[in-house]
């Protein structure tokens, strides 16, 4: 089955994972085209005392580039962000990023929600919402404020997630506009219109 589009522009995407969504953005950022506009911003829960090696992970397989991510840094269009280890990612107006020690919501340091709530703040419809496999509920409450100010809403297929239990406390708690697979997603990711192309 082919994945629904967004129907409208999207300026950026913001998509929260933890077990096993090192393996499922390997499959789905690759998807995104070397000539797209749109941001991403991810946030994968990872020990906090180790240093991230997403970056070196990602940049060789994906066609967008993958950028280090510094407090106050504008925010460049077709750019990759990871949030890393033990620091909230923000954006704020700007768009610009920004870094938070604040404590950890809903255990957790980065949050989904955080960046989710912050990110729909800012581009408002113009934001598509994934949420991925992982264990807990991080990303829940960040999915809905993605729902509130009018953007796109997307949660992983519980049964195709390696953990379910992120993907079944957002569908507990809201009715996302699309349920998708791995590979629904990495179609959507495809087909995406972005403001810049539209």
């Amino acid at each position: 089955m082919a994945a629904p589009m967004p129907g409208r522009p999207v300026a950026a995407v913001a998509i929260g994972a933890s077990t096993g969504g090192v393996e499922a953005l390997l499959q789905l950022l690759p998807a995104l085209g070397g000539e797209s506009a749109v941001s991403v911003f991810a946030v994968l829960h990872l020990p906090r005392e180790r240093s991230s090696l997403l970056a070196e992970i990602f940049a060789p397989r994906c066609r967008l580039p993958v950028r280090d991510v510094q407090d106050k840094d504008p925010v460049l269009p077709g750019s990759i962000y990871f949030a890393p280890p033990d620091y909230h990612l923000l954006v704020d107006d700007g768009p610009q990023l920004a870094l938070s020690m604040d404590p950890p919501v809903e255990h957790s340091r980065p949050s989904v929600s955080v960046l989710f709530e912050s990110a729909a703040a800012v581009y408002g419809p113009r934001l598509l919402g994934v949420l991925l496999t992982g264990a807990g509920s991080d990303g829940a409450s960040g999915l809905q404020a993605v729902q509130r100010a009018g953007g796109v809403t997307v949660v992983q297929q519980p049964a195709d997630a390696r953990m379910p239990q992120m993907p079944e406390a957002a569908l507990a708690c809201m009715t996302p506009d699309h349920v998708l697979t791995l590979e629904e997603i990495m179609s959507l990711f495809q087909a995406l219109p972005c403001e810049a192309c539209a």
